[in-house]
């Protein structure tokens, strides 16, 4: 059975798609702790993030820079936090979060809640601004 992200991946679930290679996918988080909140998968369904092969894994980080310095031009911050959990989704995936504290990447905090517009919006700007 295909996770929710490879099911994303695959256009069979909607997302507000922020940039993608032939290797990886970024989109925004539908329940963002921050405007900005990004997810990065890479297309090959891994479940845990170790698991990755090591270029893989590199490359995925390579790619996460690229949009997190992006994050950064859209959205004011201090920071981009990264945060890897991998229990929620069985699809290796990393945060990229727009942070002014640590207490921001808290994920009992309250969510933000943003519209499609805002989302599709926010997806677009974050887009061209990757390097």
């Amino acid at each position: 059975m295909s996770s929710i992200f490879t099911k994303i991946i695959r256009g069979e679930i909607p997302c507000y798609k922020v940039a993608e290679d032939e290797k990886f996918f970024a989109f925004l988080d539908i329940n963002p702790l921050k405007k900005g909140h990004t997810l990065i998968i890479p297309k090959e369904e891994v479940d845990y993030i170790f698991d990755l092969d090591e270029d893989l894994l590199a490359e995925m980080m390579v790619f996460s820079r690229k949009i997190a310095l992006a994050i950064e031009k859209v959205v004011p911050c201090n920071r981009i936090g990264v945060v890897v959990l991998g229990l929620e989704v069985p699809h290796a995936h990393i945060h990229l979060i727009p942070i002014d504290s640590e207490a921001d990447v808290r994920f009992s905090n309250p969510r933000e809640q943003m519209n499609e517009e805002e989302f599709k919006d926010l997806a677009e700007r974050i887009n061209k601004q990757i390097i």
